[in-house]
């Protein structure tokens, strides 16, 4: 993929609100993305002093330069959150036809890590529908167009006692609340660029199948963990099914600003926004793949449906 040449595109520096709690923030990184009336929208995940975590609306016409809502999302019924919030964060968002937005984001509580069910559909507002996962599931990432979803159970326990995970399954639901596993898509790979692994954009659909980016994590390093993207490609029909998956990663930290920062080393893909309307995308179709850089800022990288096919089927 090729990174643009603005980048960072997001900074601390662009969050410029008038909002108390926004003031002079930390890190704005890991943002959820999709096209919303023709123009580029990125719900950006903003931190502030106190470690508290925000989503904040930014739009663009091309996708590059952004203009930053002037306040952040209001989130409506979180009373019905049985658990205490700490957190929520890390938004997934999948459009449908109706007009509504669906957003799968992490909800850290006092009972564990679930995936928070939410709609929106012009993100100055969303609705919490309700917890949508058993404790410690994160990744949770809508098909558009149909009940089905990739998510990543939090089974592995690594440095520190933070659980992490080692594959990614499918899941399917009726009402978008309660889930049942129906394959498991793949595991991650001991020992190479992805020993850990989590979906990162909802998987996009093209000529060829599902086009899934996804993030891993090599952990076999003494000095820290190194998050890049890959790609793979999926059946249409039976999502959980791999047709490829690429051997190398699509980006790793290389970048000052992917180096260093709240998170030395990541490289983190959350959002990919084709440049059409098109319900399923050709070869020739280009993709803007958002991605947080060391948990501080927010990277922008491009690619060609067709090269990201290539890439997953290289071996």
């Amino acid at each position: 993929m090729r990174r643009h040449l603005k980048n960072p595109v997001i900074t601390r520096h662009d969050i410029k609100l008038k909002h108390p709690a926004l003031q002079d923030v930390s890190s704005v990184f890991n943002p959820g993305g999709v096209r919303h009336e023709g123009k580029f929208l990125l719900l950006l995940r903003v931190q502030n002093r106190a470690r508290e975590t925000f989503f904040l609306p930014a739009i663009s016409l091309k996708g590059v330069e952004f203009e930053i809502y002037d306040e952040p999302t209001k989130i409506k019924h979180l009373e019905r959150c049985p658990h205490k919030i700490y957190h929520i964060y890390d938004a997934r968002i999948t459009a449908d036809k109706a007009g509504f937005y669906h957003i799968f984001a992490a909800m850290d509580t006092d009972k564990g890590c679930f995936l928070g069910y939410f709609r929106s559909t012009n993100f100055v507002e969303m609705d919490f529908i309700g917890l949508a996962s058993k404790p410690d599931v994160r990744n949770g990432v809508l098909l558009p167009g149909c009940n089905l979803r990739f998510e990543r159970p939090n089974e592995e326990r690594v440095s520190g006692g933070v659980k992490s995970g080692v594959r990614i399954i499918c899941s399917k639901s009726d009402n978008m609340v309660d889930w049942e596993e129906i394959g498991e898509v793949f595991a991650g790979r001991p020992h190479y660029w992805d020993e850990l692994i989590g979906s990162g954009p909802p998987p996009i659909l093209t000529e060829e199948g599902w086009l899934h980016i996804y993030h891993g994590v090599a952990t076999h390093f003494g000095s820290s963990n190194i998050y890049q993207a890959g790609v793979s490609l999926h059946e249409t029909e039976r999502p959980w099914i791999t047709i490829a998956r690429g051997r190398y990663n699509i980006l790793e930290p290389r970048e000052d600003y992917e180096l260093l920062g709240q998170v030395p080393n990541v490289v983190f893909p959350s959002a990919a926004i084709p440049h059409t309307d098109d319900e399923v995308l050709n070869i020739n179709s280009i993709i803007n793949i958002y991605y947080g850089a060391a948990d501080t800022c927010v990277g922008l990288a491009m690619a060609t449906v067709g090269e990201l096919i290539a890439h997953a089927k290289a071996q």
